[in-house]
């Protein structure tokens, strides 16, 4: 067997998901080998060669790939899909970008957001809102799998000696164009990958207090999430939005402000490690996943945190 996964990159540094994937596919087995595609994207390609358990690094680079627009990448993948038995992403927004239109190319069925290897052909994922587990088997000769990073642990990155061997791009395929793109700059670790994070909810109130969450989270070197009623409200950016239809975190702690506990929420958060959760409702659902819970006004026991921290 042998396994292609697509790198996710700023053309500067791999994302720390890549290192979850590798884990995903050294539970598969065989010889797995790294994709690269951006523009100026050495230092990258290095670093990923050093990753553990990796065979080789396969560099594309070209101007066209330097934003990652799908319909430049997707046409390398399904050039090279068929030397590989299985085709791995991360179930990041990149990843979901690309990886359907590679299956739709090739016209294979893609398997999405896998938490666990069963065999090389047989993998669970979550279904209605992470409620029930399916097992699901694919007798495709090339599996198009997408992994959830949080469910799986990250391999060492160092001690690999890949080789490096430089493919063409396929040209730009003037499907589509980068206009742009407006990004968040911020001190705080970033949701995805935080070791805590701190989310607050509709509790919270507004914009202007949700501004007690990041300061207990500036305190405690936290990452901000929020659930999807705090971003509909307007308090937070839609890239804080931690749930279904946000990001998937599974940090250490995981620490819930005025947040009930939607399902759709508790599917974003509920692998984490920790989960304390800080609501005035004795009845919220947030308490059936939580570790701790605190019955108390947020307003009160937030700040007596931060003053004791």
């Amino acid at each position: 067997m042998s396994i292609l996964i697509l790198a996710e990159h700023d053309n500067v540094s791999l994302s720390a998901n890549i290192l979850n994937v590798v884990d995903a596919a050294n539970k598969i087995g065989g010889d797995i080998h790294i994709l690269i595609a951006g523009y100026n994207c050495g230092n990258v390609c290095e670093q990923a060669a050093k990753i553990s358990g990796i065979d080789k690094v396969i560099k594309a680079d070209a101007p066209e790939l330097e934003h990652g627009l799908s319909e430049n990448v997707a046409p390398i993948m399904v050039d090279m899909a068929g030397t590989y038995t299985h085709v791995l992403s991360a179930a990041s927004t990149y990843g979901k970008n690309i990886m359907p239109r590679i299956s739709a190319l090739l016209d294979k069925q893609q398997i999405s957001d896998i938490i666990e290897v069963e065999s090389p052909d047989s993998f669970k994922r979550p279904i209605y809102a992470g409620n029930a587990i399916a097992t699901v088997q694919s007798m495709d000769d090339i599996k198009i799998i997408t992994v959830r990073a949080s469910a799986f642990d990250k391999v060492d990155n160092e001690g690999g000696n890949a080789i490096i061997e430089d493919i063409s791009s396929k040209g730009d395929s003037g499907l589509s164009e980068f206009v742009g793109q407006e990004i968040s700059e911020s001190e705080r670790p970033e949701l995805s990958s935080a070791n805590i994070v701190v989310s607050g909810g509709r509790g919270v109130g507004s914009k202007e207090d949700f501004a007690l969450i990041e300061k207990l989270a500036d305190k405690l070197g936290a990452g901000v999430g929020a659930s999807r009623a705090a971003v509909d409200a307007g308090y937070v950016p839609n890239d804080y939005q931690v749930g279904q239809t946000g990001k998937i975190v599974a940090p250490d702690l995981y620490i819930a402000i005025g947040i009930s506990g939607a399902i759709q929420h508790l599917a974003g958060m509920k692998e984490s490690k920790i989960i304390v959760a800080i609501n005035k409702d004795e009845e919220a659902p947030i308490f059936s996943v939580a570790d701790y819970g605190l019955v108390a006004d947020l307003f009160d026991a937030v700040p007596e945190m931060i003053e004791k921290l």
